[in-house]
């Protein structure tokens, strides 16, 4: 499974093709693959968050977040990139037929999943945050997850890329929508007992 990581990063087109040449049952069990991935991120950002801390300014000591604040977080934002890769997964099954394309939802989660693999891979600088490196990271990231999405369409639904050009237009939409639901959900969560608690 962890094969399709490593050439989606390498060699996005040629590992597109095989995915969508698997078996029925081979590719169910793809579904896994984003709920071992959402891991590393959430793992990361707890320790990066709580251990290691990061500087506003000049000032030298380290902001930290409490170990139960940072775990509960930690919890919530596994579950949260989770739900989006459901979400965005049911939205491209539900717009497939608008684009001649034959899916499910599970094969809809599943691309989605695979989608995100550099935003997941990316997400291990919450180990040390610093401010500027983790933004330069995360749009390199979130630019490899946009283009995985345009090349991986076509490929695995078994489109023309006029068509996939257009199917992925429409995701990309789906998923600044949810972006946008994310935010406000975060802010709703904060004022039921999930803000950051700082150390002193």
């Amino acid at each position: 499974m962890l094969n399709h990581t490593f050439g989606l990063l390498v060699r996005p087109s040629k590992q597109w093709q095989i995915i969508a040449d698997l078996p029925a049952g081979t590719f169910n069990t793809l579904l896994l693959y984003p709920a071992l991935l959402a891991i590393l991120p959430a793992v990361a950002w707890f320790y990066g968050t709580s251990q290691v801390g990061w500087t506003i300014g000049h000032d030298d000591s380290p902001t930290k977040l409490t170990v139960e604040s940072a775990r509960t977080i930690s919890f919530l934002f596994y579950f949260a990139m989770l739900g989006c890769i459901a979400v965005i997964g049911y939205f491209i099954h539900w717009m497939s037929h608008t684009y001649g394309a034959e899916s499910s939802t599970l094969k809809g989660i599943i691309i989605a999943g695979l989608t995100a693999t550099p935003l997941f891979i990316t997400g291990l600088v919450g180990i040390y945050p610093l401010l500027w490196l983790d933004l330069l990271i995360g749009v390199a990231a979130i630019s490899w997850s946009v283009y995985l999405l345009y090349l991986g369409i076509p490929i695995v639904m078994d489109i023309p890329e006029e068509r996939g050009f257009l199917f992925s237009s429409a995701i990309l939409a789906i998923s600044l929508v949810i972006l946008v639901c994310l935010m406000v959900g975060s802010v709703i969560l904060w004022d039921f007992g999930a803000a950051p608690a700082f150390t002193d």
